[in-house]
């Protein structure tokens, strides 16, 4: 008996430690889930701060600047009056007559122009190891065709679709989901590549009265820079200059618009490196920065033509909600490998349209060659 009370002592003290135990454990675990969500809401601020802090010219997709020759206002009239003439000339005959004619320029073209050609085929090979030289050659020589088929493209877009027959031209594939995005005004970012007809998804967008704007580079000729851009604007697309656009953006998304990018450019040494047909690219942090700010989604978009006519399947294959990325360690890397795997896949679905002379993979990252500092790599292997 005398026993007894320091039994249950003992028992009491037991409880306590176990209680104790229990409740540091917990406390434990609690700050864990706090430090690693504290740490992916300082890598979302993170990319806000550093989209606020960003300099004009990784914004806008903006290189070095060069030292800019002194234009030749004569000579850029008389190249104008000459691409005037010479497009009255095209507009002579059909369509279908015109892409045949370029589908043979762009075969002396995949002939004649050997850097361009050894670009294009080496990026093949690296893209698709399992290919042979037969298919590298096949798959290279029609991504040229469908280069210069692009310039017919651009004359006739304008001239042959309208609201009323646009159907004899194009069908659309997964598209509702983004087009009512588009018109519930929250705003929208539209991602796509050097593919195929891409330039006739803003067109279409304009042609459907989507508040849709452009970032566009004007061309050196301001003659003929202005009348592209009055082609592109004509049923209602808006062309914003890279210069001054990133001032505009948050104004624009304000209102609902979307946003219009082609996303497959390389954005040099101080982009994110993400895989992209298995080998690091430099993408711009833009797009992804932009997303985050703005907490809108991205849509990644494609145009894709149908044999050699003028016909297009455009389509939607991928949007990133702003949900996805919320719980991620790095959002902006994420956002950004996510956007470009999904412009990989499309291209993966008929990689002749694709822009394989594209300097895509120019710059290297800092770990697969420290000495160079991401510096170009040789031509050979761009």
């Amino acid at each position: 008996m005398d026993q007894a009370p320091s039994s249950i002592s003992m028992q009491n003290t037991a409880t306590r430690t176990q209680v104790q135990t229990k409740s540091a454990a917990s406390r434990s675990t609690s700050a864990q889930h706090t430090i690693r969500d504290n740490s992916r809401q300082q890598s979302l601020t993170a990319a806000i701060l550093t989209l606020k802090s960003l300099p004009m010219a990784d914004f806008v997709f903006v290189k070095k600047k060069k030292k800019k020759k002194k234009s030749n206002v004569v000579l850029e009239l008389l190249t104008y009056i000459a691409l005037r003439i010479l497009i009255t000339f095209i507009c002579l005959f059909s369509v279908e007559a015109n892409l045949t004619f370029a589908c043979f320029l762009g075969r002396l073209l995949w002939k004649h122009y050997h850097r361009g050609r050894k670009r294009a085929l080496d990026n093949l090979r690296a893209s698709y190891p399992e290919k042979n030289e037969q298919w590298y050659e096949k798959i290279g020589r029609r991504s040229f065709e469908q280069i210069a088929m692009l310039a017919v493209d651009v004359i006739f877009t304008p001239r042959l679709v309208k609201k009323h027959n646009w159907r004899d031209y194009s069908r659309f594939k997964t598209v509702e989901q983004a087009k009512w995005l588009m018109q519930g005004g929250n705003g929208l970012l539209m991602a796509a590549a050097h593919y195929s007809n891409f330039e006739i998804m803003g067109y279409m967008l304009g042609l459907f009265g989507f508040n849709t704007y452009s970032i566009a580079r004007p061309l050196d000729n301001r003659f003929i820079s202005r009348y592209l851009y009055g082609v592109r604007e004509r049923v209602g697309q808006k062309i914003i200059d890279k210069k001054g656009a990133a001032q505009l953006m948050p104004n624009l998304i304000a209102s609902g618009a979307t946003l219009c990018f082609i996303a497959d450019q390389d954005a040099g040494s101080r982009g994110i490196f993400v895989d992209f047909f298995g080998r690091k690219a430099s993408t711009y942090k833009s797009i992804g920065l932009l997303a985050i700010t703005e907490n809108i989604p991205i849509g990644v978009g494609y145009s894709r033509r149908t044999d050699n006519r003028f016909f297009f399947e455009i389509g939607v294959n991928r949007i990133i909600f702003p949900h996805e990325w919320h719980d991620k360690d790095d959002p902006l890397t994420w956002v950004t490998a996510e956007y470009t795997k999904a412009i990989e896949q499309f291209v993966r679905e008929d990689p002749s349209q694709y822009w394989w002379l594209h300097r895509r993979w120019k710059h290297r990252p800092k770990e697969e060659n420290p000495k160079s500092r991401s510096k170009p790599v040789s031509s050979s292997l761009q």
